[in-house]
C-alpha cells in the first residue's frame, strides 16, 4: 500500500452549515432519540434538524461543514443522525473536541472528524471554511482567520483517504481501491 501524503486526505471547504456551540452535544439530538431505530435516509433527512432549523435540509449544500464545541458526539454514538447528515452532503465536523467513541466510529466510516481548539470563536453560520491539510490549519475563508487543528493519526488518516475501514482493508488485502460504498 502505499504511504499516506497530506495531499491524499480529501479536500474540505464548504459553508458552516451549522454551528453547535454546546458542551457535551449528544449527536442523537439531530434526528431526536425516538427516532434512532430509523434506516432509511431519505426519511432521516427529512427528520434531521427540525428541531433547530426547518429549512436546514434545503439549505445545506453538497461540501457543507458542521462546527461542534468540546466534547461534540457525548452521549451513545448512534450512526442515524451522522449517517443523515453525509446524504445531505455535510462533508466534515470540525469541533473543539470530540467524545471518544463518537471520533473513532466516524473516522472508522471515513468520516472527517477535525479537532480544533478555538473553532467556535471563529466562525459563524455560513462563513466559507477550507481545511489545509498540509499546513495543519482550518481556514475561515470569510474572516481571514487561520487556526491549527491536530493532525489525524497516519491510521486516521489511511482511513480518511480510503474512505473508512471496510474500503482500507479491502485494499490492504488485494491491493486494489475497487471497491466504494
Amino acid at each position: 500500500m502505499a504511504e499516506v501524503t497530506r495531499e491524499a486526505l480529501p479536500i474540505l471547504q464548504g459553508r458552516v452549515a451549522w454551528v453547535f456551540d454546546e458542551e457535551d452535544y449528544d449527536i442523537d439530538q439531530i434526528i431526536g432519540v425516538k427516532n434512532i431505530r430509523i434506516q432509511d435516509l431519505n426519511e432521516l433527512c427529512g427528520i434531521a434538524m427540525q428541531s433547530y432549523d426547518t429549512g436546514f435540509q434545503s439549505s445545506v449544500e453538497p461540501g457543507d461543514i458542521l462546527v461542534g464545541g468540546a466534547n461534540f458526539g457525548f452521549g451513545h454514538p448512534h450512526s442515524p443522525p451522522m449517517k443523515a447528515m453525509r446524504h445531505m452532503g455535510i462533508s466534515c465536523v470540525i469541533a473543539e473536541s470530540f467524545a471518544p467513541t463518537y471520533y473513532r466510529g466516524e473516522t472508522a466510516m471515513g468520516f472527517p472528524q477535525i479537532t480544533c481548539p478555538g473553532i467556535l470563536e471563529a466562525v459563524t453560520r455560513w462563513d466559507q471554511l477550507r481545511v489545509d491539510w498540509h499546513g495543519g490549519k482550518v481556514i475561515n475563508l470569510t474572516r481571514q482567520i487561520d487556526l491549527p487543528f491536530e493532525m489525524p493519526t497516519k491510521t486516521e488518516q489511511n482511513l480518511l483517504i480510503h474512505g473508512g475501514h471496510m474500503n482500507y482493508l479491502y485494499e490492504s488485502f488485494s491491493g486494489s481501491a475497487e471497491r466504494k460504498e
